[in-house]
């Protein structure tokens, strides 16, 4: 296919972590034509200036160097008048081990598309191919290939399934939407309502892929009824790294990159699933729901995206926010978890939320709009100043649910409203509005729902989670962290040291003058350190007084601070015993348990 932009991408020094791409131009621009790499991925609404881990670039034209010179931060171009056809040769450096760019060693090789693949402006509409090579010096070591990227079918060095070799995308917005992984990786497939899903995993691990895959599939099966068939995608892939202590997922159109502790995936012979392999399958789940809500159900701020700079939209508290709403309760309705551990996880959402004074000051939509400023640059006055798109958002997600539920006695939901969304945005590619989800609620709950929807979305006011639950018979309590008196802080152990990371507003800490970044020396002539304080504070009632030294910098202070009881944030759910038979019916239609 002589019109695609090729590729020919390998590991030419896994040592060094450096990647070697060719791009191949049959016909440039002849005013001269302009290269640029992302500086942000979708899904992850931060600048990261993938462009710094290109190490070298030259370009040559028919076999002849031209040269091709730097206009900014990411962008290349070559000279008026140079014909085709062009080939850009250039290193990148892969040394991040996340979701969001590359990494690459002796034992595995992983790329996002936004962190190795150049635009060839112009070009974007064309079809695109690559062709991934061996790794240099580990042809004979077993490396196999693990991608959602289709192979390139019908054509001259095509690959297999699993293999290297030719794969295509039919522009280049579906080239960067298909991360990469490579190496020796455990294999798991099934098929999830008829559509063939993979597992693979990277890292050292003792996973039971028969135990994940029979996790898997039900979650896979009851999202995309949820929808509605046929599913979105050809096929599937989970590509996870497994690590020592890790936790982190980014989507993609046809699969997602996850990291995980290897502790957290299920091993042989685990009956209950535990905590940490609890919270995997919450963000398989959450990754997977985004394959359809904003890999294709998108704010109109991302139609199309523009990767140079920050595409803005108030609309993340629903993108991300209704699919935390559901990534947890899909467990439950697919019988993965019971309804009481899903009331728990549920009451973290709600506690991570109320323990930040920023809920007062900064509303979902402001959230979502100041993402990249602010969520994602979070210091150590965020939980004073902002609040979290996710678990708010979660929290908007379930007060919606329950108030169509209830006000319908159940003819409708957050579910039909998805559906919705799907059929008119996700199916024609048409961006949701700004104001686009207030006037699906009032369309599916009547004209108070959407301004009510509008004001709990702009403002800054408490939900009224205890009212909403208890008419589907779900009780809502406070409870205090500790039984100890507290001084309003989040402590850090830095070695031998305890350091202050958070002084929360309206704490004794703030009020007696300490600050973020003190670390604490001595409490009433006591030695402070990460294995005492906590005992140190038991051993005290609220009201007392207490002397604290810290330094500050190289600089020795001393502050008089008044211990307070530990405040009542932590929230509790549990079924009610005493509901009525409306609300376990509500309750029922809810959770589908």
């Amino acid at each position: 296919m002589n019109s695609a932009v090729r590729y020919t991408l390998r590991a030419v020094q896994p040592a060094a972590h450096l990647f070697e791409v060719t791009l191949h131009l049959a016909e440039p621009d002849p005013a001269g034509q302009v290269f640029s790499l992302p500086a942000w991925i979708p899904g992850s609404y931060m600048i990261r200036e993938f462009a710094k881990n290109i190490v070298s670039l030259s370009a040559k034209a028919g076999g002849k160097p031209v040269e091709a010179y730097k206009r900014d931060k990411h962008t290349w171009q070559l000279p008026a008048g140079v014909t085709g056809p062009v080939a850009l040769t250039y290193t990148v450096y892969a040394w991040d081990l996340s979701v969001r760019t590359a990494h690459l060693d002796s034992t595995h090789g992983f790329f996002n598309g936004t962190s190795v693949f150049l635009c060839a402006h112009g070009c974007e509409h064309l079809p695109h191919r690559v062709d991934i090579r061996p790794p240099a010096g580990l042809e004979d070591a077993g490396w196999r290939v693990a991608t959602s990227l289709p192979e390139a079918m019908g054509e001259a060095g095509a690959a297999e399934r699993y293999g290297f070799g030719l794969y295509a995308a039919e522009n280049y917005d579906a080239l960067i939407d298909h991360p990469v992984e490579m190496g020796r990786f455990s294999l798991a497939e099934f098929d999830a309502c008829g559509v063939p899903h993979a597992v693979a995993i990277t890292g050292r691990h003792d996973c039971d892929m028969a135990r994940l895959v029979e996790d898997l599939q039900p979650i896979c099966e009851a999202q995309i009824r949820l929808f509605g068939e046929p599913a979105p995608m050809a096929r599937y892939v989970f590509l996870v790294m497994a690590v020592g202590d890790g936790y982190g997922g980014l989507e993609h159109r046809a699969s997602t990159a996850l990291l995980c502790s290897r502790a957290d995936l299920p091993h042989v012979g685990m009956e209950a699933p535990s905590d940490g392999y609890r919270q995997f399958l919450g963000l398989c789940s959450h990754e997977y729901f985004h394959t359809w809500n904003v890999k294709r159900i998108k704010p109109a701020a991302f139609v199309p995206y523009d990767l140079r700079h920050e595409n803005y939209t108030r609309l993340l508290w629903a993108f991300e926010g209704f699919t935390s709403y559901y990534d947890d309760l899909l467990l439950v309705r697919s019988g993965r978890i019971a309804a009481k551990d899903y009331l728990g996880l549920l009451g973290k959402t709600i506690s991570q939320v109320h323990k930040g004074s920023g809920r007062r000051k900064q509303s979902v939509a402001e959230s979502s709009f100041e993402a990249w400023t602010k969520y994602y640059r979070q210091d150590e006055n965020s939980p004073n100043a902002i609040v979290s798109y996710y678990t708010k958002g979660a929290l908007v997600g379930l007060l919606l649910d329950l108030r169509l539920r209830a006000e319908s006695r159940g003819a409708t939901s957050l579910d039909g409203l998805m559906r919705a969304l799907w059929q008119r945005h996700g199916q024609t590619g048409v961006g949701v509005a700004e104001d686009g989800l207030f006037a699906l609620a009032a369309e599916f709950g009547g004209v108070e729902l959407g301004a009510w929807l509008r004001e709990v979305v702009e403002g800054t006011g408490e939900l009224p989670l205890q009212a909403w639950l208890q008419r589907f018979g779900v009780t809502l309590t406070w409870e205090a962290a500790s039984e100890s008196p507290g001084i309003g802080v989040r402590t850090s152990a830095d070695g031998d040291q305890l350091k202050l990371a958070n002084v929360y507003d309206g704490g004794s800490a703030q009020a007696a003058g300490l600050s973020a970044g003190d670390v604490l020396v001595a409490l009433d002539g006591i030695r402070v350190g990460a294995g005492n304080f906590d005992k140190l504070l038991a051993r005290r009632l609220a009201g007392d007084r207490v002397e604290i030294h810290a330094f500050r910098r190289d600089e020795l202070m001393s502050f008089d601070v008044a211990l307070r009881a530990a405040p009542a944030d932590v929230a509790k759910l549990s079924l009610a015993d005493d509901a009525s038979g409306p609300a376990r019916a509500l309750r029922e239609g809810w959770l589908g348990a």
